[in-house]
């Protein structure tokens, strides 16, 4: 039997806020977008999700590359650091209806998604 190695185990934990570690720089949240987020939102939009370059800033009713769900369509604003946040926190909350299901439940984590995605021009 192989065990994994602690790293990858800890970078799990810190994927799925579990750690207490402090993530808050571009790079921690390139490296959480990898492990939790890449699967679904990719450079392009697919069927499982939309790309979210450029989704910093952007109308949080959607964009015309992909089939956005209708709580999102009946958003309105702009994808602020705040609604990035609040979304990541509880999707089904922030946008009722939403395909999200997956929420991020630790805050640092989210941080450093929120800076990561930022960065996605």
């Amino acid at each position: 039997m192989t065990r994994p190695a602690l790293p990858v185990l800890a970078g799990l934990a810190l994927a799925l806020g579990l750690a207490g570690a402090s993530p808050s720089h571009a790079a921690d949240g390139a490296r959480l977008f990898s492990l939790q987020c890449k699967t679904c939102h990719g450079p392009k939009s697919t069927p499982m999700g939309p790309t979210l370059t450029g989704v910093a800033g952007a109308d949080i009713a959607g964009r015309d590359d992909y089939a956005y769900s209708a709580g999102l369509k009946a958003k309105t604003g702009t994808w602020t650091d705040a609604a990035l946040d609040a979304y990541l926190a509880k999707p089904m909350a922030f946008a009722p209806g939403t395909r999200m299901m997956v929420a991020v439940p630790n805050a640092e984590t989210r941080a450093a998604l929120v800076t990561y995605l930022k960065t996605l021009k």
